[in-house]
């Protein structure tokens, strides 16, 4: 029922390389601690709906996401959303770049990205 960004991130090696392991500094919105080391990177569901059919129960699921990611430089930023790109590209679609800032409360560097996956029953 929900799509398995977290399993596909935790599980690739480049991933890990720049959020951590065991596991990846990947968390579901609202779940990241004010002090988690940097970078690291948020995502929450958007939007979505079951394929429904007049036959049969839906047999898939549409999901699109948010994916945002936080660095202390624009370069950690931006090497986490690549190493997440390249993790779920196999998987999902990227629909939209929704562009880079710098967040005034923390000073962080923030890239944004949305996401449309599939996801079989």
């Amino acid at each position: 029922m929900y799509p398995p960004i977290f399993t596909i991130c935790n599980a690739d090696p480049a991933v890990q390389a720049v959020l951590g392991g065991a596991p990846v500094r990947l968390y579901p919105f609202g779940e990241a601690e004010d002090e988690v080391e940097k970078p690291y990177a948020t995502w929450q569901g958007i939007g979505g709906a079951p394929e429904n059919y007049l036959d049969q129960p839906p047999d898939i699921d549409s999901f699109a996401l948010q994916v945002d990611v936080y660095g202390r430089t624009a370069e950690d930023a931006r090497a986490a959303a690549k190493a997440i790109r390249d993790a779920i590209e196999p998987h999902a679609q990227i629909t939209r770049w929704n562009g880079e800032d710098r967040d005034a409360a923390t000073g962080l560097y923030h890239y944004g990205f949305d996401v449309d996956w599939w996801v079989n029953r």
